[in-house]
């Protein structure tokens, strides 16, 4: 891996567990203050960590959607492509063999 992509990998990871910390420190201050309940804070987080979760989701379906048109592109074909191949050459295999 490039030192650069390294870099930026390492970053996105930094940014990422900074504002993880910066939330929760802001709801606990939050709950201090008497502004939320601790019930509210806990659904904040929750509500937080399953829209991340969401987003992460949906980021790994458009890479894996990229992913496969680049293979296609390149000629590869997809496993189910592949299994009805296979079926159709099994099925003819056997029409020849009943056939002889």
């Amino acid at each position: 891996m490039s030192d650069l992509l390294k870099k930026g990998f390492h970053f996105g990871i930094g940014a990422a567990i900074s504002g993880k910390e910066m939330f929760e420190k802001m709801v606990n201050e939050m709950v201090k203050r008497g502004e939320i309940s601790p019930t509210q804070a806990k659904s904040m987080v929750n509500n937080w960590i399953a829209k991340g979760e969401t987003k992460d989701k949906e980021w790994n379906d458009q890479a894996k959607a990229r992913m496969q048109d680049q293979f296609k592109e390149l000629g590869f074909v997809s496993r189910e492509e592949y299994e009805k191949l296979e079926a159709r050459i099994q099925r003819l295999e056997n029409l020849h063999l009943d056939n002889k």
